[in-house]
């Protein structure tokens, strides 16, 4: 049987391991490729993990080796990490320790993540206005895990900030292939319940994997189309995910999220005591002002002797009365001097010189209207000879005149000897008459002589 002496301890165990990893001569110096996760930039050493689709190792870098790089370590890209393999003592975990690191693209989350935020910025949601958040909620929709300390946190914040906000919490999944539906339920039960002023969704910390529920295209589709305002709540402060960008409001903790969903009472309170007291100083000193303007126009003269109110008015009426008056005179007079001026003139004109001077006018206007409408019927008669001359000009007969007749054959005009037979019997028309002929020779084409 064993004796105590062959146990060996914790930490000479470990100390053996470490030994093995640090004497063999592969691990000294590591070549290894993955992707960074659970990144989190730290004020000296950098601790995180390398990971592929199989597997998960923790990673250190120090500083010394780290200050040396050339760009950023980001969550969820592609490395190419040159380094060895350790033991840490303390919790006798083997680690990579990395000297050098060089970017190797991107990973395959971190891919989907920015494909799906440039799809969603194409399609404008992150471009959509804000749902403002109520200031005085009375019913505030909680979607998380039961047992995290989200919850926890958003209830003991929301009793000290404002008590009398009711909190209902709608437990989900927010880790694992279920994650995403479980969300998208529970934000469209909050919608259809009604009757809630805010929705608080989130969880706490972790890497990308962790909280890749919160990077669903469902997910985000379901906060930007509810009608209650919502404030996502997703991992620690450097974390952002698409929940973040969709929602009306991100917040950083759960316990900054219960503070921008809610005033603290005592301040409102204390605010409203305020204005309570700036309107009631306000109002006195209204009545105050009032008062004194009362007092004043108790003491005015017109209170103490109201006739002297309208006595100017009376005065007033009675200067315009008096200017009235002489206006109306002035008027009458002026009128009555210009009905004199037009009867004496009537008095002084001549009326039968007038009338003869009409009667002149009128013989000359007869004489120049006889001699306009005798040269008129005389361009007339002029004109109308003109046009009988033209138009016997065109006369048949005129043309008949000049030793030319036609020919009818039934009472057909002859215009062609293919139209003639011998022996046949025409009717001649002359300028003076008529006579018959008798067809005896017919003469066709350039057989007939046009001299002869």
């Amino acid at each position: 049987m064993s004796t105590k002496q062959n146990y060996l301890t914790v930490s000479a165990l470990t100390q053996y391991v470490k030994r093995k990893f640090t004497a063999d001569p592969y691990l000294k110096r590591v070549y290894v490729t993955g992707e960074i996760s659970n990144f989190r930039m730290r004020p000296k050493h950098q601790y995180f993990s390398l990971k592929d689709d199989k597997a998960v190792i923790d990673a250190v870098m120090y500083k010394w080796n780290f200050s040396k790089l050339k760009f950023n370590l980001e969550e969820g890209m592609n490395v190419l990490a040159i380094g060895y393999i350790d033991v840490y003592p303390q919790n006798g975990n083997y680690q990579f320790y990395i000297e050098d690191i060089q970017p190797d693209g991107v990973g395959a989350l971190y891919q989907a993540y920015n494909q799906l935020k440039a799809k969603l910025a194409q399609d404008g949601l992150f471009a959509l206005p804000k749902k403002p958040l109520p200031k005085f909620p009375k019913k505030i929709a909680v979607i998380t895990s039961p047992s995290g300390a989200v919850i926890r946190d958003i209830i003991n914040t929301v009793r000290r900030r404002y008590p009398i906000a009711q909190i209902v919490l709608f437990p989900a999944v927010v880790q694992g292939n279920n994650a995403a539906p479980s969300l998208v339920k529970q934000i469209q039960q909050v919608n259809e319940i009604g009757g809630f002023d805010t929705i608080i969704i989130g969880r706490g910390g972790g890497s990308i994997e962790d909280l890749w529920a919160f990077n669903e295209e469902p997910v985000a589709r379901a906060i930007v189309a509810s009608q209650i305002p919502v404030i996502s709540s997703v991992g620690h402060e450097t974390d952002t995910t698409i929940a973040d960008l969709v929602a009306d409001q991100r917040a950083a903790t759960p316990t900054a999220a219960a503070e921008l969903a809610v005033p603290v009472l005592t301040e409102e309170v204390w605010k409203l005591e305020q204005q309570r007291n700036r309107l009631i100083q306000a109002l006195k000193r209204k009545i105050d002002l009032l008062n004194a303007r009362l007092n004043q126009s108790l003491q005015s003269y017109l209170f103490m002797q109201p006739t002297r109110l309208y006595e100017a008015y009376l005065q007033r009426i009675d200067n315009l009365t008096i200017r009235n008056q002489q206006a109306v005179a002035a008027l009458l007079r002026n009128k009555q001097q210009a009905y004199f001026q037009q009867q004496a003139q009537l008095q002084t004109v001549d009326q039968r010189q007038k009338i003869q001077q009409l009667h002149d006018k009128i013989a000359y206007q007869e004489e120049f209207l006889m001699r306009n409408v005798e040269r008129l019927l005389h361009d007339k008669k002029q004109a109308f000879a003109n046009q009988c001359q033209a138009l016997d000009m065109l006369s048949p007969l005129k043309i008949m005149g000049k030793g030319y007749l036609y020919a009818t054959y039934d009472h057909q005009v002859v215009t062609s000897v293919a139209d003639l037979t011998l022996e046949q019997d025409l009717d001649l028309y002359l300028q003076d008459g008529q006579a018959t002929a008798t067809i005896k020779e017919i003469k066709k084409g350039d057989n007939f002589d046009r001299t002869k």
